[in-house]
């Protein structure tokens, strides 16, 4: 094989990596996508001795690396904060996001929102990182109507963050009974257990 079209390859192979980051929604997977597109790339330049576009690139892999880092510490910048089912930010959020929900959460309304009682966000520093609604049944154990991450923080630190901290707020206790397209995937990497209940998980 021409040593020239291989070359030629990790070319494209650095490029078409770095395109493809560009329009994934999670910034982690965006991050980890680039920065290996740009590792490629920067071997490609030093082969063909662009040293310009290898420094750029290797200075956009330590800056991935940077961020990277940051977003693994990302717990230390949520927080929990009580919402509104009925006003406020809460439907305006799950309106704003309803044909994104409806993927996982297909019976998803707004009729539904209006009859749940309890509700949260997870916020990252000051942006709506994710939504958490439902009912309270008995004491300490609330029935899940949505358990939602936006696209940009779908990469399950919300859920680790909102799980160990529903205790704080009294919640001892989750139950999971409606239908979803492919949320059961995440319920059980987040350690649910498939009941007679539905998906149930003791906090």
């Amino acid at each position: 094989m021409n040593s020239r079209f291989i070359i030629e390859g990790i070319g494209y192979l650095g490029s078409i990596l770095v395109v493809v980051s560009m329009l994934m929604t999670s910034v982690k997977k965006l991050r980890i996508v680039n920065t290996t597109g740009c590792i490629i790339f920067t071997v490609y330049a030093l082969i063909i001795h662009s040293y310009p576009a290898a420094l750029m690139n290797f200075c956009i892999i330590l800056i991935n690396i940077y961020q990277l880092i940051r977003l693994g510490r990302q717990e230390e910048n949520y927080r929990l904060i009580k919402g509104n089912t009925n006003s406020g930010s809460v439907p305006y959020l799950v309106d704003y996001y309803l044909e994104d929900i409806r993927k996982f959460f297909p019976e998803a309304s707004m009729e539904g929102l209006s009859k749940c009682d309890t509700a949260f966000f997870i916020i990252y520093e000051t942006t709506p990182a994710g939504v958490f609604i439902g009912n309270m049944e008995e004491e300490g154990c609330m029935k899940i109507w949505l358990d939602y991450s936006l696209p940009a923080y779908r990469d399950s630190t919300v859920g680790a963050f909102l799980y160990k901290h529903l205790p704080d707020v009294g919640i001892k206790k989750i139950v999971f009974s409606g239908r979803s397209e492919g949320h059961e995937k995440y319920m059980m990497k987040m350690g649910f257990v498939k009941t007679d209940e539905g998906y149930v998980k003791e906090l």
